[in-house]
């Protein structure tokens, strides 16, 4: 075979040949397909397979570094592909997303080969015939709700108006194609069509619900009491898709579908659906999952545990990893500085009761010392100048030196220093320190979907449908945003608990609180991929998108205080569209795809 269409058989070329140490082994190239379809080790590894696709970290394009397409972040390097996406100079050959669209139709065309003829669900995996259907079982529901996962991931990256003006998602594929089967005449006059938007959100909503029929609700060992049921079901499968995860997956789905640049007519009851899988998911993990040592509303999110309550779906975990701490800290601390927050996001933070900037009656903003009495979340998510943190388990300080007149840490001085003058403390583990004897790494993993993405979509969706103070099954927009804001920081310190913002801005109406809410998902969520894709949502014009990013440029005076300008551009940006490009390659190679507007001369 002399070309692959990635859309159709990247896994068929690349699949069949690779042997995962991840949950179950997987089908090998020297065994047939027959072989491969007719063993029940090799056909539990085409689901298993699925989850080495996933990311593992948020040091990629579809993690941390996906937020250097947005106003919340700059990559350091100038040849980097997202900062050059970013302004606009992206090349066909050059594309930062093509990757995920080989992934994750590999991981559709697995689940097809599983589902294809019920293969899997007739195949006998355990001698013992209970044993057997509930494994039987899971591994079924799995492969559905695997194909729900990827479908939506594409439909997420890569659904977008079309050059034809219509809404188009990404072709659904429910068959595995054996292109290698082909002849040359064949392959040449092989079509394939994008669906339409809304027939790939029937189609992923219809898996999940196929998955939810045979999933557990969740992989605890508390909800299997059987004690030889857990052979197959409980904890052990901590990390694969369960029931709750499929709701979430639906969740997600209609958040976007709803949202003004997916919902032209305005259809409510899709925030509607919104507000009400999001609370499902949030009731199951406020009760069912409330147990000891399990959920609790205000319990911190512990980045570096892989097991972590918050979690609703996340990846097989980098055990004794420092690949975000090497990424995010500056080249004073033997780090890369592959990336800086803005000062837009710095901006985003409020004072310390809870007020924005400029608004607070308790705190005054002072330009002079910018960073005190800020919100308390600031303080676990960015390393801004001067400050001083104890790293390593034998105490040692690092101080942030982002002076431009001699500080180590100062945008310019190293190509390992963030270019915007601030750094990221998300995600990394501060008992780690490279000049002590013995590192101390912690393990990392990407939190797929948590309890706090179910607590923002609702509160979005439920304050559409009804406004900051209308309840939906017992919940108001208003309670919900108030658990995030009032729980515990990432490290350890006291959430806002007095909230009379909250309260004020809560009686301004539907629009005073959605904008406050935008900011609430901004603060939470920045560097884990997802705000380049609400800003997408949410926004209609690409004025909305192309916007300058700013840094702090820093001084110190001969007295030791610091001088700051906030007016610093760092970058300009420049979206000839709001949507990702279908990858060129697919687009020359395979008839019948139509091209996202914006991308006329990716065709």
């Amino acid at each position: 075979m002399k070309r692959i269409y990635q859309i159709l058989t990247i896994a068929a070329a690349g699949g069949l040949c690779a042997c995962s140490d991840f949950l179950d082994p997987y089908p090998s190239a020297i065994r047939s397909e027959e072989y491969v379809l007719s063993n029940p080790t090799t056909m539990q590894g085409l689901i298993g397979k699925c989850y080495d696709y996933m990311s593992q970290n948020y040091d990629n394009n579809e993690g941390a570094y996906l937020d250097c397409a947005t106003d919340n972040a700059v990559r350091t390097s100038t040849t980097d592909v997202i900062r050059r996406f970013a302004i606009g100079v992206t090349s066909p050959t050059n594309d930062p997303f093509q990757t995920y669209w080989e992934r994750d139709y590999q991981g559709i065309y697995n689940t097809n080969m599983f589902l294809k003829d019920n293969r899997g669900l007739n195949m006998r995996y355990m001698l013992d015939e209970h044993l057997d259907e509930l494994l039987r079982n899971r591994l079924w529901g799995e492969a559905y709700a695997l194909r729900a996962w990827f479908q939506w991931d594409l439909l997420q990256k890569f659904g977008g108006r079309g050059t034809d003006g219509r809404l188009l998602g990404y072709p659904i594929l429910l068959e595995p194609v054996k292109i290698w089967e082909m002849t040359p005449e064949q392959i040449r006059d092989l079509t394939v069509e994008r669906n339409t938007y809304d027939e790939c959100v029937a189609q992923i909503l219809k898996d999940c619900d196929s998955a939810y029929k045979y999933l557990p609700i969740a992989h605890r060992d508390f909800l299997v009491p059987d004690q030889d049921d857990r052979r197959v079901l409980g904890a052990q499968n901590w990390g694969r898709m369960d029931g709750i995860t499929t709701v979430a997956i639906k969740a997600l789905v209609y958040l976007t579908w709803a949202s003004p640049r997916f919902n032209p007519d305005g259809d409510m009851s899709r925030w509607q659906k919104a507000a009400e899988y999001t609370k499902q998911v949030m009731d199951f993990k406020m009760t069912v999952d409330n147990v000891s040592g399990g959920f609790s509303v205000d319990r911190a999110v512990d980045w570096c545990d892989p097991n972590n309550p918050e979690i609703i779906f996340a990846s097989r975990y980098k055990s004794g990893n420092d690949d975000l701490e090497r990424a995010f800290y500056p080249g004073g601390f033997q780090g890369n500085g592959t990336m800086g927050a803005t000062q837009d996001l710095v901006d985003a933070f409020g004072m310390a009761d809870g007020y924005p900037l400029g608004e607070s009656p308790n705190y005054a903003y002072d330009p002079a010392n910018p960073y005190e009495n800020r919100d308390p979340r600031f303080y676990s998510v960015i390393f801004y100048n001067n400050r001083s943190v104890v790293t390593g388990t034998t105490g040692k300080t690092y101080t942030f030196e982002n002076w431009s007149n001699g500080g180590k840490d100062a945008a310019g001085t190293s190509s390992k220093n963030s270019l915007t003058n601030y750094h990221i403390k998300k995600f990394v583990y501060m008992g780690l320190n490279w000049s002590e004897s013995s590192v101390n790494r912690m393990p990392h993993s990407k939190f797929f979907i948590r309890w706090a993405h179910m607590v923002l979509a609702f509160a979005e969706a439920a304050n559409q449908v009804g406004g900051p103070n209308a309840p939906i099954d017992g919940l108001t927009a208003k309670q919900a945003i108030a658990y995030l804001r009032s729980r515990t920081t990432y490290d350890g310190a006291e959430g806002i608990v007095e909230d009379p913002y909250l309260d004020q801005v809560a009686l301004s109406g539907r629009e005073a609180f959605d904008r406050f809410l935008r900011n609430e998902r901004r603060i939470e969520t920045c560097f884990e991929g997802t705000w380049f894709f609400d800003l997408r949502r949410w926004t209609t014009t690409l004025g909305e998108l192309n916007r300058d990013v700013h840094g702090v440029e820093v001084t110190r005076k001969d007295n030791g205080d610091f001088e700051y300008n906030f007016d610093k551009v760092v970058e300009k940006r420049l979206f000839t569209s709001a949507y990702l490009p279908i990858p060129y390659k697919e687009m020359l190679n395979v008839k019948g795809l139509i091209q996202n507007e914006g991308w006329e001369n990716w065709q």
